[in-house]
């Protein structure tokens, strides 16, 4: 069984066609758990119209604590053997989910696969994300130079209890759970552009940050990491 954790936030322009990429590729025994960090919206409604529609789609009310503890709340509720994240503005390409469980049967623990950037309206940016970050496996290497793109990744559910909970204070999901899987199993990154991107002026990733700030979340993820 497939679980996706789906952590949305005023979602409303893009969830509905997210959705609609990411439905094709499932089982009927599969879902998509959706937690709403801004519940009573139109992203709620969006959702909730779709799930009466496709029994496959769980809307929950998010914690309401911010974008990590939001994907926690998704992880904690899926049911399935096997876990994809995914935001709320990308389009998953049709060969997303075979691919990834291509990796898993190849012995992965982990897969990170490469996306297409683009802009709002899905006009091509960038043909590789791996190429524009040398993006790549290794523990320091990805304390140093995070390659771990929650959007790009899915899991085995085996990994939760390394994962769960989420330190409030780590800097990044993906780059947590990224490099507890280094720690705990087998991480495979697969050169091969799996989504479409979305780049656009309301990314909750992705804004410049100061190197005292890179620095401080090195120190954090590092601790965090070798503290569990």
């Amino acid at each position: 069984m497939i679980s996706v954790a789906l952590a949305a936030y005023h979602g409303e322009d893009y969830i509905e066609e997210q959705l609609n990429s990411i439905l094709p590729q499932l089982e009927p025994a599969d879902e998509v758990v959706v937690s709403d960090d801004a519940p009573g919206g139109k992203t709620e409604e969006i959702v909730r119209r779709m799930a009466k529609e496709d029994g496959r789609i769980r809307y929950l009310e998010g914690p309401g604590k911010g974008v990590i503890q939001n994907f926690d709340y998704a992880i904690k509720a899926c049911r399935g053997d096997f876990i994809f994240l995914c935001d709320q503005d990308d389009v998953w390409l049709p060969e997303k989910v075979a691919v990834c469980m291509d990796a898993f049967h190849d012995g992965a623990d982990l897969v990170v696969h490469d996306a297409i950037v683009v802009d709002k309206d899905l006009n091509e940016l960038s043909p590789s994300f791996f190429d524009a970050h040398g993006s790549r496996a290794g523990f320091l290497r990805n304390v140093m130079k995070n390659s771990y793109m929650g959007c790009c990744m899915a899991f085995r559910s085996t990994l939760k209890p390394k994962i769960l909970p989420i330190p409030k204070t780590a800097p990044m999901h993906d780059q947590y759970i990224g490099l507890q899987a280094e720690h705990a199993g087998t991480v495979e990154f697969r050169k091969v552009p799996l989504i479409l991107y979305r780049q656009h002026g309301d990314n909750v990733t992705g804004h410049p940050t100061t190197l005292a700030d890179k620095l401080k979340w090195r120190r954090e993820i590092l601790r965090l990491t070798m503290q569990k």
